[in-house]
């Protein structure tokens, strides 16, 4: 019987009878604030499938400081009214099920278009440094770049929507 290469494995294939389990990396996934937001404030119904895919593990949701600070600071804003324990509760969630990239990236810095938003950049440069493959947003101004087009080869930027039926 021929093996089967693990990036290829599908779990349905064996070897001298003994199953191959399936060895598909989990898609990296940058989430922006907003859809942090929904997903652990407003805990959005729309959007629970894509928190089920990142606590079990078929997404990889990645940050790092300047966005999980982001998301803390949000936290904390009166609209919201939640009390000092429900947001540590919430930063305790996300932080349990996401990966934090440190540093800067090993590999050669590609040039990113401008975000109109400046505060919106540190997304695209975290999907780029952590070599997403998306980064799920409802964003205005970063869908305008997806539209664009300018990013094809480095990642995709999907909505939530998008992200939920995308392959």
């Amino acid at each position: 019987m021929t093996a089967v290469p693990p990036e290829r494995a599908t779990g349905a294939e064996s070897q001298d009878s003994t199953p191959v389990l399936s060895t598909a990396a989990p898609r990296r996934v940058v989430l922006d604030t907003n859809v942090l937001v929904s997903l652990y404030v407003f805990a959005d119904s729309r959007f629970a499938p894509l928190r089920g895919r990142i606590e079990s593990g078929a997404w990889q949701a990645i940050t790092n400081d300047a966005c999980f600070n982001e998301f803390r600071r949000v936290l904390g804003y009166p609209m919201f009214g939640l009390s000092g324990e429900q947001q540590q509760n919430m930063l305790d969630a996300y932080s349990a099920n996401v990966t934090r990239l440190d540093g800067l990236p090993q590999t050669a810095i590609v040039d990113l278009p401008r975000c109109s938003d400046r505060d919106d950049q540190k997304f695209l440069e975290l999907a780029r440094d952590s070599a997403a493959d998306w980064l799920v947003t409802a964003d205005k101004a970063l869908l305008r770049l997806a539209r664009r087009d300018r990013l094809r080869g480095l990642f995709r930027i999907l909505t939530p929507e998008t992200a939920l039926t995308a392959t």
